[in-house]
């Protein structure tokens, strides 16, 4: 016995087995409650705003417009903002949204990015005097003092020391052979000069290498060849990261100094392990330089100078005294003990002097380095070697050197700075 299979006829006239489809009522895809505008409000975009850890307006409390909808399922709209999708990573600190939409990781304005941006520090103190900048790794941090040093060879050192040291010992055991003086004194003639031409050159040294700087004849970038050292005078202007003077904040600089000195008496307190009694010492420093540009007053070219990035950069700018702290004056500059606060520098009865010394843009400047010509950009690195002023004679002066990018600025900049 057969059992017969059952067939339909389509609406084409075709006739096909099984029996006919029952139609079934479509599930809405869109949730059936209209979505308020929130105004670009993150707190009242309800799921979104919970991911970036923002207190959300309560959606329960709130009557939101309705609109007449073709179905009433419970779960229409549930299945994409629900907790169906499963739970969301959430990073290390709320990711705030910024008013075009992107997302930062981070505060707006906060990170060094924009810091460096603007110029500006932002000081996290650690310790006593310990202070981290913000500027990053294309600002240059330099060390309290420009090293200036005499480089003689070792074998006219052993030469002299030899000598110097038989000298002693003959003249005091013919002194004592002979009994008198005067061999003393032919050898304190021979010995004592050169104790003399040292102590000359350690204090007139550093004046020497700036008189030489000084008479070394500027260089026309537009002739210079690549590996030349040149001297280059002109006007700077700002790189794409300009520097702010921590204390008077003054904008748009290539290179800012601010040193804190302290005076010590009689048995008073040290500003750092090599103070002597009677003197100024160094108690904290900041001296930073970036990348900038000089345009050459000869031939009006622009020169890339590269004295940011860790680059040794030899700056020979003076500066000012800006604050004169004492007993009696103490309480008198908020400002200032706003500024040992922010470096948790002590504030206690010490005599204290600020000094900041700056390159604004639009000063005139002197630059010593090596040209170097890339891909038709023109710029100035600092040497390999050290630079050498050579013998000066007239000075009694020794060779003087000293390493890295030679930067020197008028004393008097007030005047001299040409608006750009």
């Amino acid at each position: 016995m057969t059992t017969r299979i059952p067939s339909h006829q389509l609406s084409s006239g075709l006739y096909v087995s099984g029996r006919p489809e029952q139609l079934k009522e479509r599930q809405p895809t869109m949730a059936s409650r209209a979505v308020p505008y929130t105004g670009g409000d993150v707190k009242k975009s309800g799921e979104l705003g919970k991911m970036f850890d923002i207190q959300v307006t309560d959606q329960a409390n709130t009557k939101l417009p309705s609109r007449p909808s073709s179905s009433s399922q419970p779960n229409s709209g549930s299945v994409r903002s629900g907790s169906n999708s499963g739970p969301v990573k959430k990073t290390s600190g709320p990711l705030p949204l910024q008013p075009t939409g992107l997302i930062t990781s981070g505060p707006i304005g906060s990170g060094p990015l924009s810091n460096r941006r603007s110029g500006q520090l932002d000081y996290s103190g650690s310790g006593s005097g310990s202070v981290k900048a913000g500027y990053g790794s294309a600002v240059t941090s330099l060390g309290e003092d420009v090293k200036v040093g005499f480089r003689v060879s070792r074998a006219v050192a052993w030469v002299v020391m030899v000598v110097v040291a038989m000298g002693v010992m003959i003249g005091a055991f013919l002194m004592v052979a002979v009994k008198k003086a005067v061999v003393l004194v032919a050898v304190a003639a021979v010995v004592g000069p050169l104790f003399i031409g040292m102590i000359w050159n350690c204090v007139w040294g550093r004046r020497g290498l700036l008189g030489f700087v000084k008479k070394y004849p500027d260089t026309e970038l537009r002739g210079a060849i690549d590996g030349q050292y040149v001297k280059v005078t002109g006007v700077v202007t700002c790189g794409s990261i300009p520097l702010e003077s921590s204390y008077q904040r003054v904008p748009r600089c290539v290179y800012v100094s601010t040193e804190l000195h302290e005076y010590k008496g009689c048995g008073g307190k040290s500003a750092n392990p090599k103070h002597r009694c009677f003197s100024w010492g160094s108690r904290h420093s900041e001296k930073y330089v970036s990348d900038f540009y000089i345009s050459d007053f000869q031939s009006g070219l622009r020169a890339l100078v590269k004295a940011g990035y860790g680059a040794k950069v030899a700056p020979f700018v003076k500066p000012a005294t800006v604050v004169n702290i004492t007993k009696g004056n103490r309480d008198l500059s908020p400002s200032f003990l706003s500024w040992l606060a922010d470096r948790n520098l002590s504030n206690d009865d010490r005599i204290m002097r600020l000094k900041e010394g700056y390159i604004k843009e639009g000063s005139t400047v002197s630059v010593m380095g090596v040209v170097r010509r890339h891909d038709n950009v023109l710029m100035i690195v600092p040497s390999t070697e050290p630079v050498s002023t050579g013998c000066q004679w007239s000075r009694c002066l020794l060779p003087t050197y000293v390493e890295g990018l030679i930067l020197t600025c008028d004393d008097n900049q007030d005047g001299d700075v040409v608006p750009v």
